[in-house]
């Protein structure tokens, strides 16, 4: 799984192509609504700083990590409500500022961390790849948001492989979001890279399957797309049962897109 130190150098191209879809936006653009409900392009902006905030100060100073950590508490909506309020009330130029800075910040604490040594998080350790891929998945989800509400098409390398590696790894966040006991069997994945290298995950011989390109899945598994919109099959009841659940972070899995929300623009 993830555990190379190059996954620092993906999270930080990720982060420049984030950027580039703001760096030149006008003022205006900042409130343009997004496919979140209730979030702009600000909103979507402000998440990602004050993430990469909280894994700056995980893999730099862990300390004030865990006092931070401390006070969220179980009510993770309402950290996240709060944790934007100071980096919304910045005029869109200074907002800019704060993501660039905050965001280079984490990149390079967390290059500095052995990639063995464990961080503390908000639930429990990660190290510092881990963490990183983790990074990757608060950027695909963000900045496609950014990108659909600006009409932007995004392009993906094969480096979007630690994303895949990560959701790969926390397929059972879906089930924990819902209160639900996930199945006792080991799924198998075979996902197409955009190159179209073949990733495969999970015993060959497993029942339980879903295949399909490696940026479908990773819009399924950040609830960027409806599963009817994606190219994804799955073999087994299970499995099929997985691609309505599906999601790669912790918390409410939130309402999700509709089906042919975006069918006529593409991914």
């Amino acid at each position: 799984m993830v555990d190379r130190q190059d996954v620092i150098s993906a999270l930080v191209l990720d982060g420049e192509a984030v950027d580039a879809l703001v760096a030149n936006l006008p003022e205006a653009d900042w409130a343009r609504p997004t496919p979140a409900p209730g979030w702009t392009v600000a909103h979507q902006v402000a998440h990602l700083t004050a993430t990469f905030r909280l894994a700056g100060l995980a893999a730099g100073d862990p300390e004030a990590f865990r006092a931070v950590a401390a006070g969220i508490g179980q009510d993770m909506d309402g950290a996240v409500q709060q944790a934007l309020k100071p980096y919304l009330a910045k005029a869109p130029k200074l907002l800019l500022e704060s993501w660039q800075t905050e965001r280079r910040a984490a990149e390079e604490a967390l290059a500095a961390v052995p990639a063995d040594r464990p961080l503390p998080w908000l639930v429990r350790p990660l190290t510092a790849p881990v963490l990183a891929a983790a990074g990757m998945m608060e950027l695909f989800g963000h900045g496609q948001d950014i990108a659909d509400a600006l009409g932007e098409r995004r392009e993906h390398t094969d480096r979007i492989r630690y994303l895949v590696e990560f959701a790969v790894r926390t397929w059972d966040f879906g089930y924990q979001a819902r209160g639900l006991t996930p199945p006792e069997t080991t799924f198998r994945f075979e996902i197409t890279a955009p190159s179209g290298a073949r990733w495969e995950f999970g015993p060959a011989g497993a029942e339980q399957r879903v295949s399909g390109p490696a940026v479908d899945f990773c819009l399924l598994v950040t609830r960027r797309r409806h599963r009817d919109d994606l190219a994804l099959t799955a073999r087994g009841e299970d499995a099929e049962a997985w691609l309505d659940l599906a999601q790669a972070y912790r918390g409410p899995a939130g309402p999700g897109r509709t089906p042919g929300q975006f069918r006529s623009t593409g991914h």
